[in-house]
């Protein structure tokens, strides 16, 4: 794999080229085709379109990242000898649960390549993910650290994505537990500063970093929220210690909620201000301070939340839709409303959906279909 690190590098960062599509065309080189990716680099267009039903938009993406195979073999070198790993989504040892969880659908949305410096053996084992706010209140501090302790004492590997509060406290709560973790980096595995504070964490299989970007990525907000998914996808349970109704903590657990995962959600007191209650409302399971399962009659959940979480989920629905026209081209009314998970009455949603100048609408069968117009397309690009 070492001699087509170059080429993995290329082709995963391909823009223009959706995900699920490049892992597509990776089954088609592999196990279809039973070659590689430098004879796949080796072919001409023709070939490209007729073994492999390139459009001509992914045939110039592709131009372009063979433009980048020279700078990109440097690049592999430098990542070999300092110590980091490429890890292409058909190793053996690429995260099985991690492929599984961004299979939608039956496209693989998980990275086509994982970069990762320390014991990727970590991978096989049992991960707990959990996440919170920047500005998490000492309550919650307190809540993620029995949280990982008790994590620790079954040998359960921690997921965190390193950013101050929830992350940071779990990651060095796991540490002083002389339990295991995993760092998701919100940026390329190159530009990462905290190799030196956790190197002996590092070589000694303790902490394995891993990126799913390019590994010169600066760190980002864009990549901040990317990042967010990985981290919940790799985990066999996510606990939420506290959420605002807005940003990556909350946008990961509705997003893992449509989904189907199982959110475990800090239980909020009345004088707290946070969006913990919201988040057990849509279906995430309450836990008490010590992480346990708790049952809350439905006359005990507080109706204020109700009134208060339409406005700010809403804030940004255009955006939202957008997305999901832009992932899933054509929807009705009734599968945007799904997706969103929105309380709003579909006679509603459907008027609404009128008013936006970015839509094209469609009959299909005495049903509108929604879609993104044309000039849309390259919104998520």
């Amino acid at each position: 794999m070492i001699n087509d690190a170059a080429y993995w590098i290329s082709f995963a960062h391909a823009k223009k080229i959706k995900t699920f599509r490049l892992n597509e065309l990776v089954h088609t080189i592999y196990l279809q085709n039973r070659i590689g990716l430098r004879e796949f680099y080796e072919m001409d267009e023709k070939d490209w379109k007729s073994l492999f039903s390139l459009t001509n938009n992914e045939i110039q993406s592709i131009l372009e990242t063979k433009r980048e195979l020279a700078n990109n073999a440097f690049l592999a070198e430098d990542l070999f000898n300092q110590g980091y790993e490429l890890m292409p989504i058909i190793s053996h040892d690429y995260p099985i649960r991690l492929r599984k969880n961004l299979t939608i659908n039956n496209k693989i949305f998980a990275p086509s390549v994982i970069y990762i410096k320390g014991d990727k053996q970590i991978f096989q084992e049992k991960f707990i993910a959990i996440v919170g706010s920047r500005n998490a209140t000492e309550k919650s501090l307190s809540f993620t650290d029995v949280v990982v302790k008790n994590a620790t004492k079954e040998y359960k590997v921690i997921v965190s994505g390193f950013a101050k509060g929830v992350d940071r406290k779990a990651l060095d709560s796991s540490l002083i537990n002389l339990g295991r973790s995993i760092i998701v980096l919100p940026q390329g595995i190159m530009t990462f500063t905290g190799y030196q504070l956790y190197y002996k964490d590092i070589v000694g299989g303790n902490v394995l970093v891993c990126s799913t970007f390019h590994p010169k990525s600066p760190w980002s907000v864009e990549c901040a929220m990317a990042r967010n998914p990985i981290i919940y996808a790799l985990a066999d349970e996510i606990y939420v210690a506290e959420s605002s109704e807005k940003g990556g903590t909350w946008s990961g657990a509705i997003d893992g909620l449509r989904k189907g995962r199982i959110i475990y959600v800090r239980r909020s007191n009345k004088d707290e201000k946070n969006a913990n209650n919201i988040l057990i409302q849509k279906g995430a399971l309450p836990v008490d301070f010590d992480g346990n399962e708790i049952v809350i009659p439905s006359n005990q959940i507080s109706n204020q939340a109700l009134f208060v979480k339409e406005p700010k989920e809403n804030e940004h629905l255009e955006d939202k839709i957008k997305k999901i026209l832009y992932e899933k081209e054509s929807q009705t009314s009734r599968q945007i409303q799904n997706e969103l998970q929105l309380d709003w009455l579909l006679k509603k949603l459907t008027k609404y959906l009128h008013t936006l100048s970015f839509i094209e609408i469609n009959k299909n069968k005495n049903k509108n279909i929604y879609s993104l117009k044309r000039n849309q397309k390259n919104f998520f690009d």
